[in-house]
């Protein structure tokens, strides 16, 4: 399962606000034709909301453990009916620890800042 910090956390809830649910979750709950659609989105949009039909609490936070779990993602938030999971793509996340420095953890392509002396 995922871990984020309590920033990225907030970061992706903004970015969530503004989604569609694109998975519901029916009365036959999770079976493998949902966790299947759910991960199909995950790797075409990273970031995605999932409605749950049901009034049960403990089901929908058992759904939303289950999916982490089984999927490597990670849970954003649980509001309500709604679910909110982020998982980034494999190509997104490798290219983006290929680009960063080993000693400094910034991009390789950034330039150090250095202190100039002005003669006037």
């Amino acid at each position: 399962m995922l871990q984020l910090s309590s920033v990225e956390r907030r970061e992706l809830r903004a970015r969530a606000h503004n989604l569609n649910p694109v998975v519901s979750i029916a009365e036959n709950g999770l079976t493998e034709a949902v966790l299947k659609e759910i991960e199909v989105n995950l790797s075409a949009h990273e970031l995605i909301k999932i409605r749950v039909y049901g009034d049960s609490r403990e089901n929908r936070l058992a759904y939303l453990e289950q999916i982490c779990a089984t999927l490597g993602a990670a849970a954003v938030q649980h509001i309500g009916k709604l679910l909110v999971v982020y998982r980034p793509a494999p190509a997104k996340a490798a290219a983006v620890n290929a680009l960063k420095s080993p000693k400094t953890g910034r991009p390789a392509s950034a330039p150090r800042k250095t202190k100039r002396s002005f003669q006037g």
